[in-house]
């Protein structure tokens, strides 16, 4: 672990407070319950073929027949013989199915049709109606396991409670063939709660204002071959969970992310590298055409592989932001052999024009409109949003017009975590090794906008990359590791406070803000500036105004002068080029003219102190260029917080030193009386 520094912790927090809603929304999160973690014991289940069955169907003996007509010979007898006992012992609805389960090893087969479970929209007594509970801000009540049990449908469509081992399975040749349908009247499709060993398969829930799917406090759950779609959240989450399993699944057209295992069990916190288990695995899934693919707040212990995550707005993300979310900060994920490509989808526009403020049911989600729950930077592939000791390795990253990875830091203040030690928790020990950026599985060039962006915090982190584009130039490589960093670039503190301001109730998108912007397809002309652009701008202004001065004031202009004044200007104005993402190679070069311009100013300004000032100056600005664009300097503050410091104190003094001087001196000849 790593030592905290109790005096620097001060700093971070203060520094903190203007970020506290960094990166806010990349990772959806929500209001639950307080919960804790399965004891570990359990297992993931395994399919049964065999043992105790009931059996749910519609009565429209037409409809079935007509849905079954195109299955296989094996398959529509199957149907057949099942709809028979449906016929005569069964149930028309899952729930009802559910409620008679009377003990462990039951699987439940549901025939094909479409279940819209009306008994569970019937009004709710009136004990249910007046729960007391506390309100999540979207509005709905954090209800108790309790009382979630005892009004399994204040919020659920279906409502699963304390069953062990419960396999329910749709019958049809595809998921599509068996649908339930919340028609956007129930927060969660499908709710399973500390159902032990519980196996979903092959079929599909839509139309939530929260979950498809949801597991919660379970120890042992499979998710395989369901499709979770056009839900106001997510498509399939699971929460404080253990021993669980996404397999083939397909998640698209939700608000927040199509597959979301959060606040996962924190089984390898404490362990480094050296992984026992994984608490969660996701594999052979596709999640397209989401806000976000995949995403997790507190993602711990997480096995993602062999999936396909594309045409979202971004492909994955995990963080440590939200509070209340077991196990954070966020550890130890392990991405491998993913397809995560092409996450360019623009939703923000069905904010703006309104569309996402008519009734769910209104808003077209059979069309593809995405209502953004969050925000997150349009054209990004993965989001590293506070975590540690996560591994990327060998997945194909390509195609995002933004960045292919980013990864952040997040203070404990930004997740109501006050505590010093944790201001400074994260991100560290981060690993990328080998994964094929740029480029899809037949060698096509397909550039991402970045390939890695890192805002510099943390300590031991490495990137293993021959990335064409990465921001800083000097992102550490593993096989030289890099120094630790305290605190991230300010110029990204500025952009992430500005972005956080995101609302979808009030349709508020952040002036300033590039995220909602579709970012320029790589290799074609464009401008991202944004906030960041404010201080370039400002400083380029303010030190050709204070340079022209100096020089002035120096009488004749000399060769020394002219490039103090050249060099600052040129300086400045690179730094305001690379403001613009396309551009962010020119930030060195940009500081060290700006250093050789201070450097060459030592004799312009008035005063020994301001010599002094401008001397040191210099020397940082030339640092700070050496540290962004060759090599990293072993120091735990960079040096551009340093530089900007300075550069204030410089200009505020100069300024001052100056007018005080024009004040005092005679006014200065004209040049031509002096030529004369």
């Amino acid at each position: 672990m790593l030592r905290r520094r109790g005096g620097f912790s001060l700093l971070v927090v203060l520094l903190a407070a203007m970020a506290v809603a960094l990166w806010p929304a990349s990772v959806s999160a929500h209001s639950e319950r307080p919960t804790k973690f399965p004891d570990g014991t359990g297992s993931v289940p395994v399919y049964r073929i065999s043992g105790p069955h009931l059996v749910v169907c519609k009565s429209d003996t037409t409809d079935f027949t007509t849905r079954i007509g195109a299955f296989p010979t094996d398959l529509r007898i199957k149907n057949l013989e099942l709809y028979a006992e449906c016929l005569d012992h069964g149930y028309r609805d899952l729930q009802a199915a559910v409620d008679h389960v009377t003990g462990p090893g039951m699987t439940i087969y549901v025939l094909p049709g479409v279940y819209l479970e009306e008994p569970s929209l019937a009004p709710d007594s009136d004990a249910c109606n007046h729960l007391v509970a506390p309100r999540a801000p979207a509005g709905y009540q954090i209800l108790s396991y309790e009382q979630q049990k005892a009004c399994p449908h204040q919020q659920n469509l279906v409502g699963i409670f304390g069953v062990k081992d419960l396999q329910i399975e749709g019958t049809g040749a595809a998921p599509s063939d068996v649908v339930f349908d919340a028609q956007f009247q129930k927060l969660n499709v499908i709710r399973g709660d500390r159902t032990n060993g519980i196996y979903l398969r092959n079929f599909l829930a839509q139309r939530s204002t929260f979950n498809s799917v949801y597991v919660i406090e379970t120890d042992g759950f499979v998710i395989n071959n369901v499709i979770g779609r056009w839900n106001a959240e997510y498509g399939f989450l699971s929460f404080a969970s253990d021993h669980g399993l996404f397999t083939n699944c397909e998640a698209y057209g939700n608000g927040d992310s199509g597959i979301y295992p959060g606040g996962t069990s924190d089984i390898n916190r404490d362990r480094g590298f050296n992984v026992i288990r994984y608490a969660i695995e996701v594999t052979g899934c596709h999640s397209h055409d989401n806000l976000l693919g995949y995403s997790g707040t507190g993602g711990d212990s997480v096995w993602v592989h062999d999936n396909e995550f594309d045409h979202n707005t971004a492909g994955a993300s995990m963080d440590s932001l939200f509070p209340n979310h077991p196990g954070l900060p966020q550890n130890h994920a392990l991405f491998e052999h993913n397809l995560i490509h092409s996450n360019n989808s623009n939703y923000y526009g069905n904010v703006t024009d309104g569309t996402c403020a008519r009734p769910f049911l209104e808003q077209g989600v059979e069309k593809g409109v995405v209502c953004p729950a969050v925000q997150v930077p349009v054209g990004t592939g993965i989001l590293v949003i506070g975590g540690n000791y996560n591994v990327f390795r060998d997945n194909w990253i390509y195609d995002n017009w933004k960045i292919g990875i980013v990864q952040t830091w997040v203070p404990g203040v930004a997740r109501n975590d006050l505590q010093w030690s944790a201001q400074s928790e994260t991100s560290h020990n981060n690993r990328y090794l080998a994964n094929h950026m740029g480029t899809n599985a037949t060698g096509q060039r397909l550039p991402n906008g970045l390939d890695y962006f890192w805002d510099g915090e943390g300590t031991g982190n490495c990137w293993d990359t021959t990335a064409d584009a990465v921001q800083p130039i000097t992102i550490p490589h593993c096989s030289a590791g890099g120094p630790q960093r305290w605190i991230s670039d300010p110029n990204l503190l500025v952009l992430f406070v500005d972005c956080s301001n995101y609302n979808l109730r009030t349709k508020a998108l952040p002036a300033g803000c590039d995220w909602f912007t579709t970012p320029p397809r790589p290799g074609t002309l464009g401008t991202t500036l944004n906030i960041q652009s404010v201080a370039p701008a400002v400083q380029l202004v303010a030190l050709l105004i204070l340079f022209i001065w100096l020089v002035r004031r120096s009488g004749k202009p000399g060769p020394l002068a002219m490039v103090a004044a050249a060099t600052a200007g040129l300086g400045s104005g690179l730094l305001l080029v690379a403001s613009d993402a396309q551009f962010y190679y020119l930030s060195a070069p940009g500081i060290a003219l700006l250093g050789i311009g201070w450097l060459a100013a030592v004799r312009l300004v008035p005063t020994q102190r301001l010599a002094v000032l401008t001397l040191l100056l210099g020397i940082v600005a030339l640092l700070e260029a050496l540290d962004s664009g060759i090599v990293m300097v072993p120091s735990p503050i960079g040096p551009v917080w340093a530089r900007v410091v300075l550069e204030v104190v410089w200009t505020v003094g100069t300024a001052v030193a100056l007018v005080k001087s024009a004040r005092t001196r005679q006014p200065a000849q004209p040049l031509a009386e002096v030529a004369g």
